[in-house]
């Protein structure tokens, strides 16, 4: 089953002013062939000296990976730093905003952006925090629960593609290793 196959259509929640960006063209994950190159490579470069470079290919992968996930994500405009701070507050409601931000390694500008988003959307809301008064407390809106319930949905269905590309026991054997150079393990 091709990655690129269902069209985006709009979801309630998702922000209506700002149009998505548009990405440049590039090829899914399941259209790689099995060289790691595609078939819009330039010519005459020589990409040798690459080949076996691990932050090469880990990037590479990311790319295609991520551009995958933006094309899914489209219509419920998220990007992956914000389904991933979504999906924290969910799993984690009243937190304080500064511990989710270091648990995900977000710079604290960067987080403070980025939940002022979410809350213009109406998506997440902080409030006072009960036990530290300088501090907030960050949850998710009757919105932000239904649309991360429907990005959930569809992040679940990318990793049952990404299984299916990378074949028995891939995801699992490369999800090891990528913890393991990240080590979270």
């Amino acid at each position: 089953m091709s990655m690129r196959e269902t069209a985006p259509r709009p979801v309630e929640g998702a922000a209506k002013a700002r149009r998505p960006r548009r990405l440049p063209a590039r090829a899914a994950i399941d259209e790689i062939e099995e060289t790691g190159e595609t078939s819009a490579t330039s010519g005459d470069l020589d990409l040798s000296g690459l080949d076996g470079v691990i932050g090469y290919t880990l990037r590479r992968a990311q790319l295609a990976v991520f551009e995958d996930f933006a094309r899914r994500f489209a219509r419920l405009d998220l990007k992956p730093a914000q389904y991933s701070v979504l999906l924290v507050i969910g799993d984690n409601p009243g937190r304080k905003q500064s511990e989710i931000a270091a648990a995900l390694g977000i710079q604290r500008p960067n987080f403070v952006a980025m939940l002022d988003e979410l809350e213009r959307r109406g998506l997440a809301e902080r409030t006072r925090s009960t036990t530290d008064r300088r501090s907030h407390a960050v949850v998710l809106t009757d919105a932000g629960e239904k649309l991360l319930a429907i990005a959930r949905a569809e992040q679940a269905q990318q990793e049952i593609d990404l299984g299916a590309f990378l074949g028995d026991g891939g995801r699992e054997a490369l999800v090891g290793m990528l913890r393991r150079l990240a080590r979270i393990d």
